[in-house]
């Protein structure tokens, strides 16, 4: 429970070099310890005082939000656990490197008999950090360098500077997050950023340079985000032998497009569950506030996981979404969803199922993806209580299907066109958990279902990602 410290009561042992007095006396102090203790332990008490020591450039009407219930605690325990409870607070702020508690007696003219004074011991982040890490993305990895200005005005403000090298991504962006005092959960948050990434499947290399503003909240068990995003997009010919689709899209456009998300995530961990569900909503409408792309984009996500007898887990998975073009503005291929691959469809290479020309997949209007999956232990539990439990045994069945869609046709037709055609795949393998960042794969896939133009991974597949199906 963090670093909890309080003067202890018991009464004084009775012998001892270092008391300095004879047992005959020890009728004489036994009395008023006793008193006292039974006061704290099992009568109410009140928190007269609460001091934050250590504080610099944080202003103080900040964190009183954060500390206010431990004002209501009624005894010694409910302190205690009140007392953890706004140090988990204080240290959610981002702005304190260390946060220790002191539980004291109070002391002074007005104290009370049951007083309680809490003290916390705060050691503040310095004005700029910096640091250096590795990120893994779906099947591709990064090296992220960053700056942070902490606590920026004294009220929890963070100012970030981010620099990413990856595989297929290189990108730099300026981000400044603002959470309501009181309320760390709502927050705001503004960021300019560049980012270029090269999409082989698609002979595809596409810039971002653009602006954002995001709001957090949450509403009883839901987590929401407000978005707004101007980005101007320039689209190019990774190589020479891209197809004339791919070429006919290149060029400059700019997408300017509101978007809303809804969570509700009670899973036990985002990495590799073994309890909780997951349901996840996007809205994205582009085009009612400028720009050349004008759609109403929806998907979502739902994950069930249950756990089941030998430490096994059995896991199940739906994703789906869709897109519709408003006007006669075509979709960009940017904007398209694409799917295949060991992080959704195994069994399939990456990004490869669907609408494609000369060997260069354009991605379509509408998808869906299923999977069920079941993990157990490794056979023997070998390392059992150690590094042998980030191993799992996975046995897998996924299924899908993307294309391009007839707006005209209406709703039975769209629905019967994503059950042709379905591209589905079986398979076993292993999984390694690399703690809360992300997770590995190397499975043996079985695809089927394979259409013409598709490109399989028919064996051994690795994957490597944070969201997987």
């Amino acid at each position: 429970m963090g670093t909890v410290h309080a003067r202890s009561l018991d009464p004084l042992p009775m012998h001892g070099p270092d008391l300095g007095m004879h047992p005959d006396d020890a009728d004489l102090v036994e009395v008023e310890p006793e008193t006292k203790q039974e006061v704290l332990e099992n009568k109410d008490v009140v928190v007269q005082r609460v001091h934050v020591d250590g504080l610099g450039r944080t202003k103080e009407d900040l964190l009183g939000y954060e500390i206010a219930d431990v004002f209501t605690a009624k005894n010694l325990i409910d302190v205690m656990k009140k007392s953890h409870e706004a140090r988990e607070k204080l240290l959610r702020l981002g702005i304190f490197r260390k946060v220790e508690v002191v539980i004291d007696t109070s002391e002074g003219e007005d104290a009370l008999p049951n007083g309680l004074d809490v003290t916390f011991e705060v050691t503040e982040l310095r004005r700029l950090t910096g640091s250096y890490n590795t990120m893994v993305g779906n099947n591709e990895g990064s090296m992220v360098l960053g700056i942070k200005l902490p606590n920026v005005f004294g009220r929890a403000e963070k100012m970030t500077f981010q620099f990413s090298y990856g595989t297929k991504e290189t990108s730099y962006g300026l981000s400044f997050f603002k959470p309501q005092p009181g309320h760390f959960d709502r927050n705001v948050s503004v960021n300019l950023y560049k980012v270029t990434g090269q999409f082989p499947w698609s002979s595809l290399r596409e810039t971002d340079r653009g602006i954002s503003t995001e709001f957090n909240f949450p509403i009883w068990k839901t987590n929401h985000t407000l978005k707004w995003e101007g980005v101007w997009r320039e689209l190019g010919c990774l190589a020479r032998t891209a197809s004339f689709a791919v070429r006919e899209e290149s060029g400059h456009s700019l997408k300017s497009s509101l978007s809303h998300a809804m969570v509700i995530d009670t899973r036990n961990s985002a990495i590799l569950p073994r309890r909780g569900t997951l349901f996840k909503i996007n809205q994205e409408l582009a085009g009612y506030t400028g720009g050349d792309a004008s759609f109403l984009k929806e998907d979502f996500e739902i994950q069930l996981n249950r756990r089941l007898f030998w430490d096994s887990v059995l896991s199940a998975s739906l994703w789906g979404g869709m897109i519709l073009p408003i006007g006669d503005k075509q979709i960009s291929i940017a904007d398209r969803f694409y799917l295949g691959g060991p992080t959704s469809v195994r069994g399939f290479s990456m990004y490869s199922i669907g609408p494609q020309s000369e060997g260069d997949y354009l991605g379509g209007e509408a998808y869906w993806a299923g999977g069920l999956h079941l993990y157990t232990p490794l056979p023997f539990r070998p390392g059992r209580g150690g590094f042998g439990d980030l191993f799992r045994t996975h046995f897998f069945l996924n299924a899908g299907n993307l294309c391009n869609l007839d707006y005209g046709e209406g709703p039975k037709a769209h629905l019967k066109k994503l059950a042709e055609c379905i591209r589905w795949s079986y398979g076993a393998g292993i999984v390694l958990r690399l703690g809360n960042i992300a997770r590995l794969e190397l499975n043996y896939c079985i695809p089927m279902g394979v259409q013409s133009g598709d490109r399989i991974c028919d064996g051994v597949q690795f994957g490597a990602g944070i969201r997987f199906l």
